[in-house]
C-alpha cells in the first residue's frame, strides 16, 4: 500500500467514526424527546423520562470522548505515533 492509500483509509475510518457519533446523537435526541412527550401526556405528576435521558447520556458522553477526545489520545493512532516516536529516539 502506498502512503496516499493509507491516508485515505485512515481518513475514511475517521469520517465513519464521526458519522457514527452524530447518528447516535440524533437517535438519542429523537428517542428522548419521544419519551418526554409520552411521560408528560400520560403521567405528568410522575416524571421518569430523565432516567433514560441520564443513563443514555452517559453513553453519548463516552462515545464523544472516544470520537473527539480521549479515545484518540490513547487509541490505535496513539500507539502508532508512540511507536514512531520511540523508534526515532532509539
Amino acid at each position: 500500500m502506498n502512503t496516499e492509500n493509507i491516508k485515505y483509509q485512515k481518513a475514511k475510518k475517521r469520517v465513519k467514526e464521526i458519522r457514527g457519533f452524530y447518528t447516535h446523537l440524533v437517535v438519542y435526541v429523537l428517542v428522548n424527546a419521544f419519551l418526554f412527550l409520552i411521560n408528560i401526556t400520560t403521567s405528568p405528576s410522575v416524571l421518569w423520562f430523565y432516567w433514560p435521558l441520564f443513563g443514555w447520556g452517559i453513553g453519548i458522553v463516552m462515545h464523544a470522548f472516544y470520537v473527539f477526545g480521549f479515545g484518540h489520545w490513547f487509541g490505535p493512532d496513539w500507539e502508532e505515533r508512540k511507536i514512531k516516536e520511540t523508534m526515532d529516539q532509539i
